[in-house]
């Protein structure tokens, strides 16, 4: 069986290249990826394109944002693009403004279904979601039983950068609280799938089958979080 456990961030994430597209999914400090995300930073890959729920905050934890503030990332494909605060400016909305990023707003309904078609070999779905607005502006329209729905395609990355609360050397997951909102299908929408752990990896068969929220078969690389937590 092929060893998924890796000693540390940076060799998980050494092979990410220029131009790659990752995801990340955000939801705060449960579950978000801090350790990875801050290895891409001493990375230095450039001309990247992230999508995660949002895009950074102004908090001095590592983010995407801080992918961003560095110059790394060419374009985010995020649900939420605007700081909490209207009066707050993050670096992502200072360097859009400055046309120094891309930026593609999706409804988070969308973005969920558009990694999950991604994982599934889904080629392309009808959702109501952003009809009549800007978003849809551009996009194949169809009316299906009375109702108008817009043609969204598949969101697929080349690396996905997740968190879980436990896993086993196989690469079965088990996450808590909010990592289970995006981290399970961009583990399975994306080529390779880096996963940082919490608690402790296992030999396979300790994690109760019933808490194993992604199987092994989408897990490629995994690495445990240091007592001290890091994320420089």
């Amino acid at each position: 069986m092929k060893n998924k456990v890796y000693p540390d961030f940076d060799s998980a994430v050494a092979d990410m290249k220029k131009g790659m597209t990752f995801m990340s999914p955000g939801f705060g400090n449960v579950g978000l990826a801090r350790n990875l995300l801050a290895a891409v930073h001493r990375l230095g890959v450039k001309e990247l394109t992230g999508i995660s729920n949002n895009a950074g905050s102004l908090d001095d934890r590592v983010d995407v944002g801080t992918l961003i503030e560095a110059g790394q990332i060419k374009k985010m494909i995020c649900a939420f693009t605007a700081p909490t605060h209207p009066s707050q400016i993050t670096p992502f909305v200072q360097m859009y403004n400055d046309d120094l990023l891309d930026a593609e707003l999706v409804p988070q309904g969308t973005l969920a279904e558009r990694m999950r078609a991604a994982a599934a070999g889904i080629g392309a779905f009808y959702t109501p979601a952003s009809v009549g607005t800007e978003l849809a502006e551009g996009k194949e329209h169809r009316e299906i039983n009375g109702r108008t729905y817009v043609l969204e395609y598949p969101l697929p990355a080349d690396f996905a950068l997740i968190r879980a609360y436990r896993a086993d050397t196989f690469g079965n997951l088990q996450f808590r609280l909010t990592q289970r909102n995006f981290n399970p299908i961009m583990a399975m929408a994306a080529d390779i799938t880096v996963v940082e752990v919490e608690d402790s990896i296992v030999e396979p068969g300790e994690i109760d089958p019933d808490c194993v929220h992604v199987p092994g078969v989408y897990v490629d690389r995994l690495v445990k979080i240091p007592e001290d937590g890091i994320w420089d």
